[in-house]
């Protein structure tokens, strides 16, 4: 059964994307159109909301990943796609006010995708996942990519370790709890690289095959690589072309 589609973004939505990193030239100009079938009643009881993009044809956005994430009821959850996922292994939401925005022109092939309870994931535009990517956000934490990824195989984005590491005298949190990433445009991530903790990658730099980026800040136009990430390289600019 297809998508049936009806009204465009609210302005409450509108300003809830903003606020959670969406770019508002890009909202401008991708329309979208909210779901309203076929979905579970309890979907719009609780007052969550599904928009595709114009551009996404019904089969762009298969079933199955809509029913994997549908396991439980939760309540206030945003959810914008506006590029196809016919490719992406699963799109998962893991609780009540989760904000999730697939942004145009992007391809996600075999991605595993989380987003927890009062967590965000936006990725804004022209994000290439090429494969078996792995996206997570909890505990209120946020992942957000500026326009134009390019996200090389096997990358690790997350902002949690997903388990608890303490001092044992004074039992304070040593490991990342509900972190906040940041990649700037034109971002280029290595084949295995990881990035989570509370991370700032500027625009236009690479990190490089295996890194770890961890709790740390990238220079806009840098190469970093190692583990933990350094710069190795300043100054530099990258193309998808592969020239001389």
């Amino acid at each position: 059964m297809p998508w049936t589609r009806a009204a465009a973004l609210t302005d409450e939505h509108r300003t809830r994307l903003i606020a959670a990193g969406v770019d508002a030239d890009v909202l401008a100009t991708t329309a979208l159109r909210r779901v309203t079938a076929p979905l579970p009643e309890w979907w719009h009881e609780q007052g969550n909301a599904l928009y595709l993009g114009d551009d996404v044809d019904p089969v762009d956005l298969p079933r199955k990943l809509i029913d994997t994430m549908t396991l439980y009821p939760f309540s206030d959850v945003l959810l914008v796609v506006a590029s196809p996922c016919n490719n992406m292994a699963s799109l998962l939401l893991g609780g009540d006010g989760a904000t999730v925005f697939l942004g145009p022109e992007s391809a996600f092939t075999a991605t595993d995708l989380y987003c927890g309870a009062h967590s965000t994931v936006v990725l804004n535009g022209d994000t290439t996942a090429t494969r078996c990517a792995i996206i997570d956000a909890r505990n209120g934490g946020t992942i957000v990519a500026e326009w134009g990824q390019l996200w090389a195989a096997n990358v690790y984005v997350a902002t949690d370790d997903m388990h608890r590491l303490e001092d044992r005298e004074t039992g304070a949190r040593l490991n990342p709890y509900g972190a906040h990433i940041r990649l700037g445009r034109h971002v280029w991530l290595g084949r295995e690289a990881i990035v989570t903790g509370h991370c700032d990658i500027g625009e236009g730099a690479v990190v490089g095959t295996r890194a770890m980026v961890r709790g740390q800040k990238v220079p806009p136009h840098t190469a970093v690589a190692g583990c933990p990430a350094r710069v190795i390289r300043e100054g530099v600019a990258w193309s998808g072309e592969d020239t001389p």
